[in-house]
């Protein structure tokens, strides 16, 4: 990737300036220099610059005031300051400037070595970021344009609809959002259905699914299979409803079509079989359809099944339906409790992960209907099925795009400080491992072992001089260290995204202390979040057992010795009790994610 970087060189020693110009094309494809602030200021603006290194002292403009104009247009270049001046006023200025390196001349090869290689590699995870951060909104898009998609907030009040949605209900974007759904309820639709679907969506917090007759606004009527998905915060509380729809008004039109030519008596029988032949291939060619007997056996299966399985139909009569499932299922014993609920005459929704011939995976959208006799008898089971696949994979992709950006981030955060990716990878996988000794969710976990890597985030904000100083910080220096719990938090707070909530709490909280004592907000105790008070233990511990620019790293002993001291101090007692007891599976992790 450093083919495709740019730097800048700003130095008036014309003799100085060729030989590190020489230096510098070892590093990156393009390297242009200037001999003053003016001459460099006029390139920078002509010209993609992806780091500028510069001089201090120089005529027309100097690097001060260079560096000013090239923060205030563009804050997030790196800028590195050369200079054989080390007053105390330069370096104030440059700290106020957010330089991204300050070296002295005569300068260190390898100082400048390291600084121009972390500096690269800081910009190939922020290029890298920002391709997935693109990816993402493609995904996004590719769901935009293939359902029919509303949001509401917690009122259920509109807050977007997508093009899909105004082209079927006919109403504008502006005659929608900030309006009730109600707008588009169609009168033949039940009251108590509506309810059901509240009380499922805002009391019970699940997901309802289910066929919605609406009307256009022209006054005519349409119909979509919908599906509404309470969207939560991280304290549980709904944030927003989110609403995908697929439109099925040709389907359920030739029902009402079938159903009325079907009660019409004066039709002769053939002619009722003319309309159920159509009725069945109009089903056939929409939906996947199994019959199974009361043993789960099947008995049926249509064209578009076996197409979706990759079995013939042959190879799947008499074959028993558990055996397309995935081993969740089984595992979970989904199949006893469908079977359980079809023997007592009440139908059954749920979604099913099935095997297919070719042993890839697909995700069917499953109704199954207990079919009886005259006399109530149950005889067989039909399963009606959408093949939703497609949409279930893509949900699937956005979600690990947000994980990978996720940690990418945490990346960056620590790239800064000079610390390897491992410290991330470490990091999360002992914070997930402490969440569920203490009793959290599997769920829960896993958000947090997303989440933690972006603890020092804010650490981007933070001057190298400050970051990496090898001795102890002055009192000035490390109340700017600090600001990174309060930075990271900011960053990270305006997201509506579980995993990215979650990482707000963790940089907001993992340097508070059980004790009170700790920042940005002197917490106490339960007070701070248990996702902090894990990232807390999980960052000391990892940053203790390794090398830091300020340190050598601790031996196990005293870094246990320290949690014991520190129990009920710094650190929740609790959490504290379950790493003393569970040593060994602490220690697997170091050794396995070891530098």
């Amino acid at each position: 990737m450093n083919e495709s970087f740019t730097i800048l060189y700003v130095e008036d020693d014309k003799a100085a300036q060729k030989e590190l110009k020489e230096l510098l094309e070892d590093y990156f494809a393009f390297v242009l220099t200037a001999s003053d602030g003016e001459e460099a200021l006029n390139l920078f603006k002509n010209n993609k610059i992806d780091i500028v290194l510069t001089d201090i002292l120089m005529p027309k403009m100097d690097g001060i005031e260079l560096t000013r104009r090239i923060k205030k247009d563009s804050p997030h270049t790196p800028v590195i300051v050369i200079t054989a001046h080390s007053e105390h006023n330069y370096l104030i200025e440059c700290i106020k400037l957010h330089v991204d390196g300050y070296i002295l001349k005569p300068f260190d090869l390898m100082e400048l070595d390291r600084e121009l290689n972390f500096k690269i590699e800081d910009l190939k995870l922020k290029y890298e970021l920002q391709a997935q951060k693109q990816l993402l909104e493609e995904y996004k898009d590719m769901v935009d344009e293939s359902t029919i998609l509303s949001k509401a907030d917690p009122k259920g009040v509109i807050t977007y609809v997508n093009k899909k949605f105004c082209d079927i209900s006919g109403f504008t974007e502006e005659e929608l959002i900030g309006k009730n759904h109600n707008v588009v309820r169609h009168p033949d639709m039940p009251k108590e259905e509506f309810i059901n679907m509240w009380d499922t969506i805002k009391n019970k917090k699940r997901v309802w699914h289910g066929k919605v007759k609406n009307r256009k606004k022209d006054g005519s009527h349409y119909w979509v299979d919908a599906t509404i998905k309470p969207i939560l915060d991280t304290k549980g509380e709904i944030s927003e409803f989110i609403a995908l729809r697929k439109d099925i008004t040709e389907l359920e039109n030739y029902k009402l079509i079938l159903k009325n030519k079907l009660e019409d008596t004066s039709r002769s029988l053939n002619e009722n079989i003319n309309y159920t032949k159509q009725y069945e291939g109009a089903i056939n060619n929409t939906l996947a359809v199994l019959k199974t007997d009361t043993d789960n056996n099947i008995v049926y299966a249509n064209d578009y099944y076996s197409k979706v399985s990759g079995y013939s139909r042959n190879e799947l009569l008499g074959t028993n339906c558990e055996k397309q499932r995935d081993q969740k299922h089984i595992f979970l014993k989904d199949c006893d409790r469908v079977k359980e609920t079809l023997a007592k005459g009440e139908p059954v929704k749920i979604i099913f992960t099935n095997v297919s011939k070719n042993g890839s995976l697909y995700f069917l959208d499953t109704t199954i209907y207990p079919v009886t006799q005259i006399d109530g008898e149950i005889v067989e089971h039909l399963h009606l099925m959408h093949d939703i696949t497609e949409l279930t994979t893509l949900h699937e992709e956005i979600e690990n795009t947000q994980k990978e950006i996720v940690y990418k981030m945490g990346e960056i955060g620590e790239s800064r400080s000079k610390e390897t990716g491992n410290h991330v990878k470490r990091v999360a996988e002992y914070s997930k491992l402490l969440a569920l000794l203490s009793g959290l969710s599997e769920e829960d976990s896993k958000v947090l072992f997303t989440a933690s890597p972006m603890h020092d985030i804010g650490k981007v904000a933070i001057p190298d001089n400050v970051l990496n100083k090898p001795g102890k910080l002055t009192f000035e220096e490390f109340e700017i260290m600090k600001t990174h719990a309060q930075i990271g938090y900011e960053v990270l707070k305006g997201s509506s995204r579980t995993v990215l909530k979650a990482a707000a709490v963790v940089a907001h909280e993992h340097h508070e202390k059980w004790d009170g004592s700790g920042y940005p907000r002197g917490l106490k105790g339960e007070q701070i979040h248990i996702y902090g008070r894990i990232t807390a233990i999980a960052d000391v511990f990892d940053a203790l057992g390794h090398d830091r620019v300020y340190k050598k790293a601790w031996e196990l002993e005293r870094i246990y010795k320290l949690f014991e001291d520190e129990r009920g101090k710094h650190f929740d007692p609790r959490l504290i009790d379950l790493v003393l007891n569970n040593k060994e599976k602490f220690e697997q992790i170091k050794d396995r994610y070891d530098d």
